[in-house]
C-alpha cells in the first residue's frame, strides 16, 4: 500500500505542474480502476510527512473522484461495499483533523455522499458528530461542525417534501441540544478568554459556525428547540452583532476578519427570520434595527468592511418590505438622514473602487453589471433605497432629487474635478428610476415621478459626445442607455447607436467593454412590430468594421487567458453574425481566420466558460449563415482546428466541436463523408468517449448527421455492431434514453433494412425488457414514436405487420396487449407535428395494408381507426421552414462544465419525415380510397362490419 501510496501522491504533484498536468490526470485516471484508491487518497490527506500542496491535491482529486464514482443514476454504489464503508468511516475523523484549505474540499465530497446517503444509508453519522462534541476544545468542534455544515447547507435551496423535513427532524432529534449547548459554551468560553488573541479567535470562529448552522436547521422551518429558546438565541444574536473587542481587529484593510465575518452571518440568520418567521421574531426586531443603523453610520469605508455593510443594508431591506415595519422611515426627516448617513456614503465611489476600474477592469465590470455585485456597497445601498421607494415613492423621489441636484451643480462649477459628484448623481437618478426587476429587454418600468428621456437629454448625452469626458462619467452614460434602453425611441436609438460604435475605440478598457456590452443589447432590441430598432441593413453596413474592430480588441493580447477574460466582446461578435444573417457571405473569410485563431490558442487552456460558450455560438453562427454558400471552405478551415481539439481531448470544447461538425454536416448533405469525416467514425465509436455525459447528445447528433451520407462505408466497414453497442448502452439509463432512441431511428433510417435484418429483433428485446422493468413516460412515449417510425416505413421493407412478427419471436403474441395498453394511448401524448404526423402515416397504413390487423387483431382495427380520427380532430400542420428567430439561452442557466451545453445559433432544426404529405387530412382519404380499390373493397367493408356509426361518418367523409 505505501509505494502504492507514493506513486500516487507523485502523479499528484506532477498534476501541479501545468506542463505535465494532462499525462498526471490521464496516469491518475488509469489508477482510479485499482481496488481501494479512493482510500489511498485518504491516507495521503492524513499523513503529515506529504508536503501541504500534495495533501490538497489529493483531496480535490478526493472529492472529484467522488462526484464521478460514488453512485450511477439509480442511485447505486458505483464502488465497492467494503470501500464505501471504509470511506464514511475515515472521513469524519480525517475531515476534522486536517488545515482549513483541506477541510472545505473534504466537505464538498461529504455532500456529495450526504446527497445520496443521508440520512438513510448513513444513519449514524449524526450521533458520531454529535459525540465528537467537546466543551472547550476549538479546534476539535471547529471540524465536527465543519462536516454537519458541509451536510446541513445542502438543504438551502431545497423546495419543501416529506422526505425533506424527515431528514431534518431526523438531525434536529439528536443534534439540536447538543447544538445549543455548544453555543452556549462557546459564548462562555469567549468571554473568559478575552484577553487571550489566540483562543479567542479560535472561539469566534466556532461560533460563526454554529450561526451558519443556526441558518442551516432554520432554512426550511422553525426548529422547536429554537422556538423554545428563542429569547435567549435572539439575545446571543444581538450581542454579537454589537460585540468588539480589539484583539480581534485586522491590520488589513482588504481582508475580512472573524468579526466581519461573524456579523455578515448573523445578518443572514436575521434576514431569514424576518422573511420566514415573522410572527415569532418580529417582536425582538427594533434592537436590530437600531443596531444596523449604528453599526452603518460608525463603520469605514475599506474593502474589508464591504460584505458585512452590504449584509446590513440586505437586512434593512427586508425589515422595509413589511409595512408596519417600513413605517419607521416615513418622515422626510428621517428619510433625509437615511440617505445622508447611509445610501450617499455607499453609493459614492470609493479610492478602491477606482483602483478596481484601472487595475482590474473586468472585475470591475463584473461586480457592476446587473445582479453580479450582490455584495458589493453600491449594490445593497441601491436595493435599500428601491425597497424604500416602493413604500413612499413620491416622498422617497423628492428627497433624492434634493440631493442629486446638489450633486449636478456641484459638477456645474468645476467638471474637471467634479467628475464623482455627477457620478453619484447619474447613479441617484438611476437607482430611483428604475422600478422592478430588469429583463434582457432592460427595465420594464419606471418611476412616474422621474422622466427618462429628459434627464438623458440634459445630463447624459454630453457624456456621449464630449471627448474630455471622464471615462467613469463615459460608462455611466453608456450603462444609461443599457439600462433605459427599452424607453429610448427609435429615434433617440438612431443617434445613440452609432456613438456607442464610436466608443468601442476608445483606449479605456472599462469603456469599449460597456460600449460592445451596449451594442450587443441594442441589436437584440425590437419595436411592438418585432422589428429590430437598428435597421438590419445598417448593420450589415457595419459589420466588416465592427467584427474586425472587435475580433482587434479580443486578441490584443495573445496570452490564452486574456484572450477569454472578456466575453462581453465575444458575446457582441455572435450578436452581429445572428442580426447580419447571410450579410456574413462577404466577409466569411476575414470572420473565420479570426476565429480559427482563436480556437488554436484557447484549447491550450480552456479558463472562462462564459467565453468560449460565445466563441462556439459564433461559428455556429457562420455556419448557419455561410454554410449552405459555401460549405467546403468551412469544413477545410475548421478541420484542422477541431481535430486539434478531439486529438488533444479538450473535454471543455469537444461537445461543441460535435455539434458544429454535424452542423457543417446538414448545411451539406448531399454527396458522400468526406475522408476526413470517416476518420472520425472510429474514435467516436469508442465507448470511453461515450462516458462523458456532455457528450452524449452532440455525439449522437454527429452520428445522426454523418450517417445519411456515410451508411455504406459504415456496412462497409463494419461499423453497424459498434453503433448498436452505443445505442443499447444509451437505451438502458433514464438519463440517455431519447438519444438512444435518436440514435436507433437514424441507423434504420439510413442503413438498408435487409442489412439489419439480424439486429431487429434484439434491438426490440432490449425495448421490450425496459419496457416490463423500468418504464419511464418518457421511455414509453418515444417506444411508441419509434412503433409509428417502423410502421409508417413499409416502403423501407418494414411496416406494422414487420414489427409484429418480429415481436412475435421474442414472445409469441407480445404485441396483443402491448398495443392497446401503451401504444395507442400514448399515441395520443405525442406534441411534436412531426411525430404526430408520424403517427398519422403509420395507423393510416395499418388500416389500408396491414394483414395482421385484418386477420388476427380485428378489434384492433377498430381501435386504430379511432385512434386515427382523434389524431385527425387536431392534424399537425405541414412543416414551414423554420423562422430565422434564436432564442439563445439565458447565460445564467446554462450549467458550464457540469454536462451538455446546446448550441442555440446551429440548433438542430426539425426535420419532416415526410415532406411530401402536405394535406394531411387529404392524403389519408386518398390513400385509404386508393387502398380500397387495391383490396378489392376491403376496406369499405371492414369499415362497415367494425366500426361505430360516428367512426363510419368520418372515416368515409375523408374518402369521399
Amino acid at each position: 500500500m505505501a509505494a502504492n501510496q507514493q506513486a500516487v501522491a507523485d502523479l499528484l504533484n506532477l498534476s501541479l505542474d501545468p506542463r505535465q498536468n494532462k499525462q498526471a490526470e490521464t496516469a491518475l485516471k488509469q489508477q482510479e480502476t485499482q481496488p481501494g484508491f479512493s482510500i489511498s487518497l485518504l491516507h495521503i490527506v492524513a499523513n503529515n510527512s506529504f508536503p501541504l500542496t500534495t495533501r490538497l491535491a489529493s483531496a480535490l482529486f478526493f472529492k472529484n473522484f467522488i462526484r464521478r464514482n460514488w453512485t450511477d443514476e439509480e442511485g447505486n454504489y458505483k464502488l465497492p461495499q467494503d470501500e464505501v464503508f471504509a470511506i464514511k468511516q475515515e472521513l469524519i475523523g480525517l475531515m476534522i483533523a486536517v488545515p482549513p484549505a483541506i477541510q472545505s474540499q473534504l466537505g464538498e465530497a461529504v455532500s456529495v455522499i450526504a446527497d445520496s446517503d443521508f440520512y438513510e444509508r448513513w444513519d449514524t453519522l449524526v450521533d458520531d458528530l454529535v459525540s465528537r462534541l467537546t466543551p472547550d476544545n476549538a479546534t476539535t468542534n471547529n471540524g465536527v461542525l465543519q462536516v454537519a455544515h458541509s451536510i446541513f447547507r445542502r438543504w438551502r435551496p431545497l423546495f419543501q417534501s416529506d422526505e425533506l423535513y424527515t431528514e431534518i427532524n431526523h438531525v434536529l432529534s439528536k443534534f439540536a441540544h447538543p447544538f445549543l449547548a455548544l453555543w452556549d459554551n462557546t459564548d462562555n468560553a469567549i468571554t473568559q478568554n478575552q484577553n487571550n488573541k489566540g483562543a479567542l479567535q479560535e472561539y469566534c470562529k466556532t461560533l460563526d459556525l454554529i450561526v451558519k448552522l443556526f441558518y442551516d436547521l432554520s432554512c426550511q422551518d422553525l426548529p422547536p428547540a429554537f422556538e423554545e429558546n428563542l429569547p435567549a438565541v435572539v439575545g446571543l444574536l444581538h450581542k454579537y452583532l454589537v460585540y468588539d473587542n480589539p484583539l480581534l481587529h485586522t491590520d488589513d484593510d482588504d481582508e475580512a476578519g472573524v468579526l466581519e465575518d461573524l456579523k455578515a452571518d448573523i445578518f443572514d440568520a436575521l434576514i431569514l427570520y424576518v422573511q420566514k418567521y415573522e410572527d415569532a421574531f418580529g417582536g425582538y426586531l427594533t434592537q436590530f434595527i437600531s443596531s444596523s443603523w449604528s453599526l452603518l453610520t460608525a463603520v469605514g469605508p475599506e474593502t474589508k468592511y464591504d460584505i458585512l455593510v452590504s449584509k446590513a443594508l440586505q437586512f434593512l431591506t427586508s425589515v422595509t418590505k413589511s409595512p408596519q415595519h417600513a413605517q419607521n422611515f416615513n418622515d422626510q426627516g428621517t428619510l433625509g438622514q437615511v440617505v445622508e448617513k447611509v445610501i450617499l456614503p455607499n453609493l459614492a465611489l470609493r479610492e478602491s473602487d477606482i483602483e478596481l476600474f484601472n487595475d482590474e477592469p473586468i472585475e470591475f465590470i463584473r461586480r457592476d453589471l446587473e445582479g453580479s455585485d450582490s455584495d458589493t456597497r453600491r449594490r445593497a445601498a441601491t436595493d435599500f433605497l428601491r425597497q424604500l421607494m416602493e413604500q413612499f415613492e413620491k416622498l422617497v423621489t423628492e428627497v433624492v432629487s434634493t440631493y442629486m441636484n446638489r450633486y449636478l451643480e456641484d459638477y456645474a462649477k468645476d467638471r474637471e474635478s467634479g467628475w464623482r459628484s455627477k457620478d453619484t448623481a447619474v447613479y441617484l437618478f438611476s437607482a430611483i428610476a428604475v422600478k422592478g426587476t430588469v429583463t434582457s429587454q432592460g427595465v420594464k418600468s419606471v418611476n412616474s415621478y422621474t422622466d427618462i428621456l429628459d434627464f438623458f437629454q440634459k445630463n447624459i448625452a454630453q457624456d456621449l459626445t464630449a471627448e474630455d469626458t471622464h471615462p467613469i462619467l463615459q460608462v455611466d452614460a453608456i450603462k444609461y442607455l443599457y439600462t433605459f434602453r427599452a424607453q429610448l425611441t427609435q429615434q433617440y436609438w438612431q443617434a445613440a447607436f452609432p456613438l456607442l460604435v464610436r466608443h468601442l475605440g476608445s483606449s479605456e478598457y472599462v469603456v469599449y467593454t460597456y460600449a460592445a456590452i451596449a451594442v450587443e443589447r441594442a441589436l437584440s432590441l425590437t419595436n411592438e412590430q418585432k422589428k429590430p430598432i437598428i435597421p438590419h441593413n445598417d448593420v450589415v453596413a457595419l459589420s466588416k468594421d465592427l467584427l474586425q474592430h472587435l475580433f482587434l480588441l479580443i486578441q490584443k493580447d495573445s496570452a490564452s487567458q486574456k484572450i477569454q477574460e472578456n466575453e462581453f466582446l465575444m458575446r457582441c461578435v455572435m450578436r452581429v453574425l445572428i442580426v447580419i444573417k447571410d450579410g456574413v457571405v462577404p466577409i466569411t473569410d476575414m470572420v473565420l481566420r479570426n476565429f480559427v485563431n482563436i480556437t488554436k490558442v484557447i484549447r491550450h487552456n480552456p479558463s472562462n466558460p462564459r467565453f468560449y460558450y460565445y466563441h462556439f455560438e459564433g461559428i455556429g453562427a457562420l455556419v448557419r449563415y455561410a454554410a449552405p454558400a459555401q460549405p467546403e471552405k468551412l469544413e477545410t478551415a475548421l478541420y484542422d482546428p477541431f481535430a486539434a481539439v478531439l486529438a488533444e481531448d479538450v473535454q471543455e470544447f469537444s461537445p461543441y466541436v460535435f455539434q458544429l461538425f454535424a452542423a457543417l454536416l446538414e448545411a451539406n448533405p448531399s454527396g458522400t463523408l468526406s475522408e476526413y469525416y470517416l476518420s472520425l467514425i472510429p474514435p467516436i465509436l469508442m465507448p470511453t468517449i461515450w462516458e462523458l455525459k456532455g457528450n452524449v447528445p452532440a455525439l449522437v447528433r454527429l452520428l445522426t448527421a454523418m450517417l445519411p451520407r456515410g451508411a455504406d462505408s459504415i456496412v462497409k466497414n463494419d461499423q453497424v455492431e459498434p453503433l448498436l453497442g452505443i445505442f443499447q448502452n444509451l437505451i438502458s439509463k433514464k438519463t440517455t434514453e431519447s438519444h438512444g432512441f435518436d440514435l436507433i431511428e437514424a441507423i434504420i433510417a439510413s442503413i438498408p433494412a435487409a442489412m439489419l435484418q439480424n439486429y431487429f429483433v434484439p434491438i426490440l428485446q432490449i425495448m421490450l425488457t425496459r419496457l416490463s422493468n423500468s418504464k419511464t413516460e418518457n421511455f414509453s412515449l418515444r417506444f411508441t414514436r419509434f412503433y409509428h417510425f417502423i410502421s409508417a416505413r413499409d416502403d423501407k421493407g418494414l411496416g406494422a405487420d414487420f414489427f409484429i412478427s418480429a415481436t412475435d419471436q421474442i414472445q409469441n403474441d407480445v404485441f396483443r396487449p402491448l398495443y392497446p395498453s401503451i401504444i395507442l394511448p400514448d399515441t395520443q401524448k405525442l406534441t411534436r407535428p412531426t411525430d404526430r404526423k408520424t403517427a398519422v402515416v403509420s395507423l393510416t397504413k395499418t388500416l389500408a395494408d396491414s394483414q395482421a390487423f385484418v386477420t388476427r387483431y380485428q378489434r384492433g382495427w377498430a381501435r386504430t381507426c379511432e385512434a386515427l380520427l382523434q389524431l385527425l380532430t387536431n392534424p399537425p400542420a405541414p412543416s414551414v421552414a423554420a423562422d430565422d428567430v434564436i432564442v439563445e439561452a439565458d447565460i445564467d442557466e446554462v450549467g458550464f462544465g457540469v454536462g451538455f451545453t446546446q448550441l442555440t445559433t446551429c440548433k438542430q432544426a426539425p426535420r419532416d419525415p415526410f415532406p411530401e404529405i402536405g394535406d394531411v387530412k387529404g392524403w389519408v382519404g386518398r390513400y385509404l380510397k386508393e387502398a380500397d380499390g387495391r383490396t378489392g373493397g376491403r376496406i369499405g367493408a371492414l369499415v362497415g362490419e367494425r366500426l361505430s356509426e360516428e367512426a363510419r361518418r368520418a372515416l368515409v367523409d375523408y374518402m369521399s
